[in-house]
């Protein structure tokens, strides 16, 4: 079983390869220097990387597969690759299998249906992750279909967990509300609406919960027509059977259980609940809910990633989440310079929303270094919410329990 794993669907830089190198140098050097006594293979997995569209790229691209070479040669890590879409991509991994047989994986789990795929690899894992093994999977989409094909990896991820008799939830948030939308007719792709669909009917049939929620918030700003019908439930004629439009109160009530949520890129990182490992990073946290790692990685004003991701963070800390957000690689625009935005208008300033935002005893900032120095760009002085952080403080978030947590995981997610 393993302890750690990363799912990673996008392009996988080397600024993000290398920053993942360096997190694990840490967890094996500082925390657990008895795993670098040990050759790979002969105990189980600590981490296991799970690739699947663009971030397979990364293996076949020198730049990066020199760091992965790396990271292979550290203790107990395996990569599982998505055999279907390495073939569809023409990526060959020979050459870095020949090296490391035992740790890469380029073959894929048969289901019940008795076809493979890299899906019911990350749903064994996700059933195994965490003692009793758990009853529903979720999983986490920001990006619409047809555009992304990412989308196509959160239908394929449910309908895996349902064949591992796991429960499924789906959190449709920003433009991965679109995936619910009614009337989908994709002329040269799978419909996502009807395979959604498809899923709600299959979980009722095995006796399994299915819930897929979109945030009303995003619903709202993109058009989906809603009313109440009296009863403090939000209806719309703009969605599939299944798909109900919820507050991201209701939404963000699925966080605070101990489920896995998966997602396009995500992590998920164990934690040790045998006291602490040295000196604990110092945030207090009294629930039972897994703490949310949020790693900011989008420019500012591009896209509504940032400000999204901000938002998201905002909803979990305020139900009691212990919640990090982390501006890293081109996330740390938004804390360079001083933003100005014109009067009168509805536009944001992200700088302001972080002043406002910042306090809570369960909302934490940080800006890591490595990525502002790679870019030339210094903090705003003024945002003194927002932490100094290195690759050694970035280590102890991912894997220095925080104080008093009763969790088993924390979740990470790449915004």
């Amino acid at each position: 079983m393993s302890s750690h794993f990363f799912l990673l669907d996008g392009a996988i830089t080397q600024e993000r390869l290398s920053w993942i190198e360096e997190a694990l140098k840490f967890f094996f050097v500082k925390l657990n220097p008895e795993n670098l006594l040990h050759k790979s293979g002969t105990r189980e997995d600590v981490f296991t990387f799970l690739l699947t569209g663009d971030a397979l790229y990364s293996l076949h691209e020198p730049e990066t597969l020199r760091i992965w070479e790396i990271i292979l040669s550290l203790p107990s890590v395996r990569i599982i690759c998505d055999r279907q879409e390495l073939t569809r991509r023409g990526i060959s991994v020979e050459g870095l299998k020949i090296k490391h047989q035992d740790q890469l994986i380029d073959h894929n789990r048969l289901g019940v249906s008795g076809q493979q795929s890299f899906w019911n690899d990350v749903a064994k894992i996700a059933r195994q992750h965490e003692q009793p093994v758990p009853s529903t999977i979720g999983y986490f989409q920001c990006q619409s279909p047809y555009m992304h094909r990412n989308s196509l990896s959160a239908v394929r991820c449910l309908s895996a967990a349902l064949e591992a008799h796991a429960s499924v939830e789906l959190y449709a948030y920003l433009d991965g509300i679109h995936l619910g939308h009614t009337g989908q007719h994709p002329a040269e792709c799978e419909n996502i609406g009807e395979w959604l669909e498809e899923i709600a009917d299959k979980a009722a049939r095995k006796g399994l919960q299915c819930q897929m929620l979109a945030c009303r918030r995003c619903a709202t700003a993109r058009g989906y027509s809603t009313w109440d019908d009296g009863k403090d439930t939000v209806v719309s004629a703009c969605t599939i059977r299944p798909f109900r439009i919820r507050t991201m109160d209701e939404m963000v009530d699925r966080f605070e259980r101990n489920h896995l949520i998966l997602g396009n890129n995500v992590a998920s990182i164990q934690l040790k609940k045998e006291g602490h490992l040295g000196a604990s990073f110092p945030f207090q946290d009294n629930g039972r809910s897994p703490p949310v790692t949020i790693l900011i990685t989008h420019t500012p004003y591009g896209t509504e990633m940032a400000s999204g991701a901000l938002t998201f963070a905002v909803g979990c800390a305020a139900q009691g989440i212990l919640t990090r957000v982390i501006f890293i690689e081109d996330g740390v625009y938004a804390l360079s310079g001083r933003h100005l935005i014109e009067e009168g208008t509805s536009f944001f300033n992200l700088q302001e929303l972080i002043d406002v935002i910042a306090g809570s005893d369960t909302l934490h900032f940080f800006a890591f270094q490595p990525s502002l120095q790679r870019r030339g760009l210094t903090k705003n002085p003024k945002l003194n919410a927002v932490l100094d952080i290195g690759t050694q403080e970035l280590g102890k978030i991912f894997f220095y329990p925080p104080r008093d947590v009763q969790a088993g995981h924390q979740r990470i997610i790449f915004f």
